[in-house]
This record gives C-alpha cells, sequence and structure tokens, in this order.
C-alpha cells in the first residue's frame, strides 16, 4: 500500500479517541506512541508503545520517538503541549465537548492525514447509528429523568456530549444548565439534596479513573427517596465507553445508556 506523500506519518495520541479514530480509518499504522489509559481497540496497548497519562507525559519519551504530530485533547494538556512544542515538535490540541464537535474532530483528523474519503464514510455510518438511538428513544411512552454522576467527590455532573447522547436515547438530564460548562470545576453540585429535589428517575455512574460504587450512592443521607434508588436503577456506565468523546462514546457509549432508559421503560409500562 503507498500512502501519500505530505501527510503526518508518525503520530502520538496523548488520548483514547484519536488513537481509536485512526484504528477504525485503518490509519493505525501512523501511530508511534499512545496514552496509558487507552483501552479501545484493545490491541493498541499491545501493539503500541504508552507515552502519557491524562495531565502527563513522558516527553523525552516522546522526542526519542521523533514524531511529525502530537495529538492531545483540552486545556488540561495545554502544559503538554507547550512543552512539546518548545521543542519542536508539531502539535495539535482538540477541544471538543459535544456530539456535533466530536464528529468534527473525526473529520478534521481524517483531513490532516489526507484520508478525507474513509473519514467521510466512518463519519456517515456514526451518524446512521446516532440517527437510529435517536428514534428509538423518541419511541418510549415516557422520558425517564437521568442524572449521571461523573465524580463523587465532590459530585460532578455530565459534560455536554454526555447530556446530548442521554437525550437522544430518550432520556432527560436533570443538570443541562451544568452540561454546558466545559470544565468539571464548573459542574459541581454544590448541594447534593439537589439532586434529591430533581429526582432522577435513573441514576448512572461513571467515575473517572475509579469504579463506580452503587451502594455509596445509595447510602448518601436523603437519597434514599430518590425515585432511581427507590426503584433499583443506580447503575454503572464503563468510563472507557463515554468519557471519552469519541467513537466510544458515539457508538458503545450511547447503546448501553440506553439499554437502562429502555428497561426503565419497559418495568414502568409493565408497573
Amino acid at each position: 500500500m503507498t500512502h501519500p506523500p505530505g501527510y503526518p506519518q508518525r503520530i502520538v495520541c496523548l488520548t483514547e479517541e484519536t488513537t481509536e479514530t485512526l484504528y477504525l480509518l485503518e490509519e493505525d499504522w501512523r501511530i508511534v506512541g499512545i496514552s496509558g489509559f487507552t483501552v479501545r481497540p484493545p490491541r493498541a496497548r499491545k501493539e503500541k508503545p504508552r507515552v502519557s497519562a491524562f495531565t502527563s507525559a513522558r516527553i523525552g519519551r516522546i522526542i526519542d520517538l521523533q514524531p511529525d504530530l502530537v495529538l492531545g485533547f483540552s486545556d488540561l494538556q495545554a502544559d503538554i503541549a507547550a512543552e512539546l512544542v518548545r521543542a519542536g515538535i508539531e502539535v495539535h490540541v482538540f477541544n471538543h465537548r459535544s456530539v456535533a464537535e466530536t464528529l468534527r474532530m473525526i473529520r478534521t483528523l481524517g483531513g490532516m492525514i489526507g484520508c478525507e474519503a474513509r473519514t467521510q464514510l466512518l463519519v456517515e455510518q456514526l451518524t446512521r447509528g446516532l440517527d437510529e438511538v435517536r428514534q428509538r428513544g423518541a419511541a418510549l411512552p415516557r422520558r425517564p429523568r437521568v442524572y449521571f454522576e461523573e465524580w463523587d467527590e465532590p459530585q460532578i455532573s455530565g459534560i455536554r456530549w454526555v447530556s446530548e447522547l442521554i437525550e437522544l436515547a430518550g432520556g432527560e438530564d436533570c443538570f443541562p444548565e451544568l452540561a454546558v460548562q466545559a470544565l468539571g470545576k464548573n459542574r459541581i453540585i454544590a448541594d447534593p439534596t439537589e439532586v434529591v429535589r430533581r429526582a432522577p428517575d435513573i441514576i448512572l455512574g461513571s467515575w473517572c479513573g475509579k469504579k463506580f460504587q452503587p451502594h455509596e450512592v445509595v447510602a448518601r443521607p436523603g437519597w434514599s427517596d430518590v425515585p432511581a434508588v427507590r426503584d433499583g436503577f443506580v447503575r454503572e456506565i464503563k468510563s472507557p465507553l463515554i468519557l471519552q468523546p469519541g467513537p466510544a462514546a458515539l457508538t458503545d457509549g450511547v447503546k448501553a445508556i440506553q439499554a437502562v432508559i429502555e428497561e426503565w421503560a419497559a418495568r414502568t409500562v409493565t408497573a
């Protein structure tokens, strides 16, 4: 296979979503380094050297790999990006927070490597999948109120793409006004009893970097009266499925959310 000249051929991905995208595009041969948090696809961990965490990176190791492009994500990787730029390395930091911006990230990445046609097919495939999710969600007899918890101490509600996927899947985000806040510190729920007042039918937990503990949630003072707690709808969505703004969230992540919503809907219809 011949590859067109003039495009990056040695790429370091500091987060998982760009790694997964390059694998889906069958352009993984370009990847020379990945994040240590990468789990999708599973073979990436076996094939590629791990050179970074999320807010830290092995700068010397990255420089040794002689990348012609490093891909990062968000303000949290700004210091890593600055250090690499000072070392003369080309860096692109994505900052996408919504479903539409995630699809744009995929298109942009495809353009950066000269792979527009295959990227368009991938985006169309992802869009069709989201349309199917939307149709299933719209067919539900009732829309449950959903509280998504990204962290427990302090309690942080879901980011924008998670909120949008909940709505697509047939739910209503309990904290839509917080979802638009890009930074986690701005999505902190200062008063935990506010969750009780908003009475979610479903509680979804995905604690970034540690296992969700439903028993800790149901034991919170005053939470026993929350419909989700009372009816047994406190569930985990695995972090790699939903907390990466990439193909995972738009496929397996939203489907995992919809499975819980449909289970809730089926139970409320028969109750």
